[in-house]
């Protein structure tokens, strides 16, 4: 029914919980005992130009957002646009060459085909805005519990070349900004996007301090996938039951060998029946319980999770952006439960 590859953590992969401080409460309280409202950060008005029909859905961004602004899930204060990402904590994961050609427009056509967006220099400072929302909210996870970004899950992005519509890592840099600043030491990424995180997998590879989960269509792209530490593999056509099976036997052995600091969500709405690219036939009341089981699991063991959205392609942007916005809107709920 599905494969679950697991690469087995190097010795000393689990820290002493003794020798260190106990956590605060998942979710900081007010002198008041109110909830403190998460925050969440968006990108969308940075834009870049695509030539027309291009399949990425930019549009999609703008859209959540007004969904967000109409639904008032939070205070208006606690929607914000990030500062941008650092070159310092992009090249903590990045090399200083593939750096540099991307920010100087130096990239090779073959590079270029090979992410699938033409360059300019509105796309690098999106690049730039997408990983600092991640960053950012890894910052307020840590802080409130739970945050979340409006764009990232660019998990196609190794540390030496960007692929499927990804230039830079988010979820990498974010990490090794949270680890540089003493705020974590140990991380989990689970990344229930569609398409295995090659880039994540690749840069985490020698790294027992990160551990990766990623839940994906097996004969999907990408078409070579380098193991993550538990990698599920579902065949085509998998729907909400089977799904949701595996995700739950896969979280409980991710968060179990993991032992992290902070979790990252990558929330796809690719899985999704009527998406192009899918290939899988999850309902949008399965991708609901998807995302319900990964934050209540997370919360249960209280690891402050940021949360980002990653892909969508189905054939109507509306069901994009609707899927998206369940996804935030069940984050919001469960601050408060």
């Amino acid at each position: 029914m599905n494969e679950a590859h697991g690469r087995k953590p190097s010795e000393g992969f689990k820290k002493n919980r003794a020798d260190m401080e106990i956590r605060p409460p998942f979710f900081p309280i007010t002198t008041r005992g109110t909830i403190i409202p998460m925050k969440i950060f968006y990108t969308d008005t940075f834009t870049f130009n695509l030539p027309e029909g291009h399949r990425f859905p930019a549009k999609k961004y703008s859209l959540l957002r007004q969904l967000v602004e109409e639904s008032s899930l939070i205070p208006a204060e606690n929607l914000q646009i990030p500062k941008p990402a650092k070159d310092e904590e992009l090249l903590r994961v990045h090399t200083p060459e593939y750096f540099r050609r991307v920010k100087e427009g130096l990239l090779t056509e073959k590079e270029i085909r090979r992410i699938g967006l033409p360059w300019s220099t509105e796309l690098v400072e999106r690049s730039y805005r997408s990983v600092g929302a991640t960053i950012a909210a890894c910052r307020a996870a840590l802080e409130d519990g739970i945050a979340a970004s409006l764009s990232g899950g660019t998990h196609h992005a190794h540390a030496d070349h960007g692929g499927g519509y990804c230039i830079f890592n988010d979820a990498a840099v974010a990490v090794r900004a949270m680890q540089a600043e003493g705020r974590i030491e140990r991380a989990v990424i689970l990344d229930c996007d569609v398409h295995q995180g090659d880039g994540t997998a690749s840069i985490f590879a020698q790294d027992p301090s990160v551990f990766t989960f990623s839940i994906h269509g097996d004969r999907n792209y990408p078409f070579q996938k380098p193991p993550s530490d538990l990698d599920i593999a579902l065949p085509d056509g998998t729907g909400d039951e089977t799904y949701c099976e595996a995700l739950d036997v896969g979280l409980e052995q991710a968060l179990d060998q993991a032992d992290a600091d902070l979790a990252i969500y990558l929330a796809g709405a690719d899985p999704y029946e009527d998406d192009h690219f899918g290939r899988l036939a999850l309902t949008k009341d399965g991708l609901i319980k998807r995302d319900q089981m990964v934050l209540e699991a997370c919360k249960g063991r209280g690891i402050p999770t940021a949360v980002v959205m990653s892909g969508g392609y189905a054939r109507k942007i509306e069901d994009v952006a609707e899927i998206h916005f369940n996804t935030v809107r069940l984050t919001t709920k469960i601050q408060i439960e």
